[in-house]
């Protein structure tokens, strides 16, 4: 195959070059030569037909779980990267609650082999801030950092202990890296299934009110300020959220979030049917927040689009409402989700495209992003006007596990690129050897 590709005459939306028009996109070894306005003649060069299509930067998603090592039956990293490419992600940060933990340097090592030998996306591992995850003592962040990871979480779990987060936040600025946290003060979340509200009550389900992330947020953003730190608040979900979120970005401190499409989707009455695919961590809300977290990607309040891809099997999902475990497959649907809010008015294209690719570059300070010359040549095109149904039985995920079968979408991925290598097409994962 040859190393040249040229992207010929599709819509290139770069949002941060503020590209948006008519374009050849030139591709040599691997990275980004030339955008052109002019049609290019290339001899040497492989051609891609892109007319009629959008062609973008690849997404990034900042929070992903691909279960490996430990849980293969629910997802490896193999299948996890097909269902990334699948939706057009590119590059992906991989969550530390795997078993073991990703609190070493062996475990990272391990996902970063595993992802050298699938050869379809870029997995950059997530470090661990507490050993095991128990929120009792510091993980040995350098060492972790040295081995690879980009940033550090852990993930599901709230840091209860407010001087640990201090130390973390303060310890992080030293390498300059995000410290991604899951906002839950546990003592009001309790044993809690749902959002706390009206739909709690007539189902009879106990509630967790938006306090217990709102609660955590406030205090977070206070040490944040303190400690001149660098913090990432994962699936943004309530109103109150940010309200905070948008004080604190104005006063100047050095804060990121992301929401994922299930929150920006659905609201807690997706629940009323006891559907333990409308479960997850933190809950669905009610409609008030969902419009928060809308007019927060809109106006910048929020970075990114993550989608908080949690694989889970029938054993974990088909059980009381009250049993099942929390989490939602996301990665192959999150394209059409997001094309959604801009057929609504929500989003303009352009700031739905940099919610899935500049902005969390920035966030997390990632290759990629963008396609100015000398970027990587990681690239999506997109059908934009094609609908399509959501069949979870034809997914790449390992895991079955979404609110969203049966969906009608708008926007599909015609083709993923990742280094200049074709690795997704038209339905299909291309031989990545």
């Amino acid at each position: 195959m040859s190393s040249t590709v040229l992207f010929r005459r599709g819509r290139v939306v770069d949002p941060r070059n503020g590209v948006d028009g008519v374009r050849d996109v030139l591709v040599r070894d691997g990275r980004i030569a030339e955008v052109s306005e002019t049609a290019l003649d290339v001899p040497d060069a492989r051609v891609v037909d892109a007319q009629g299509r959008l062609v973008l930067p690849g997404f990034i998603d900042l929070h992903v779980h691909l279960r490996e090592p430990g849980e293969e039956g629910k997802e490896t990293i193999l299948t996890g990267c097909m269902a990334a490419v699948a939706g057009g992600f590119t590059s992906v940060v991989a969550m530390p609650n795997t078993k073991p933990v990703n609190d070493s340097v062996l475990v990272t090592e391990y996902v970063k082999a595993k992802a050298r030998e699938a050869r379809l996306c870029n997995v950059y591992p997530a470090g661990a801030i507490t050993k095991g995850l128990q929120g009792e003592e510091m993980a040995e962040m350098g060492s972790l950092i040295s081995a690879g990871c980009i940033c550090i979480t852990d993930d599901g779990r709230p840091v209860m202990n407010a001087g640990l987060m201090r130390r973390t936040l303060q310890y992080a600025t030293l390498f300059d890296i995000p410290v991604m946290v899951h906002e839950e003060d546990l003592t009001l979340s309790g044993k809690g299934v749902m959002n706390e509200g009206r739909t709690s009550t007539r189902m009879g389900l106990v509630g967790i009110p938006p306090s217990a992330e709102v609660a955590m947020v406030a205090r977070d953003l206070i040490l944040l300020e303190e400690t001149k730190g660098r913090l990432h608040v994962a699936h943004v979900s309530c109103e109150g959220s940010v309200r905070l979120l948008r004080e604190a970005r104005r006063r100047g401190l050095r804060v990121t979030a992301e929401a994922a499409p299930h929150h920006f989707t659905l609201d807690d009455e997706a629940v009323g049917g006891y559907d333990t695919h409308a479960r997850m961590n933190p809950p669905l809300r009610s409609r008030t927040d969902v419009e928060a977290i809308r007019e927060a990607l809109a106006d910048g309040t929020i970075d990114a689009i993550a989608t908080d891809h949690a694989p889970h099997g029938v054993l974990e999902k088909q059980v009381e409402f009250d049993k099942a475990w929390n989490g939602v497959v996301g990665l192959e649907t999150a394209l059409g989700l997001t094309l959604g809010l801009v057929r609504e008015g929500v989003l303009s294209l352009q700031r739905a495209i940099s919610l899935l690719t500049d902005g969390p570059a920035k966030a997390f300070g990632l290759p990629g992003g963008h396609l100015a010359p000398g970027a990587p040549a990681d690239i999506v095109v997109v059908e934009q006007d094609v609908e399509w149904t959501v069949d979870s039985a034809r997914f790449f995920s390992r895991s079955r596990n979404t609110p969203f079968h049966g969906r009608r979408l708008t926007g599909r991925v015609a083709q993923t690129w990742v280094g200049g290598r074709l690795v997704f097409e038209d339905g299909q994962i291309k031989e990545s050897r």
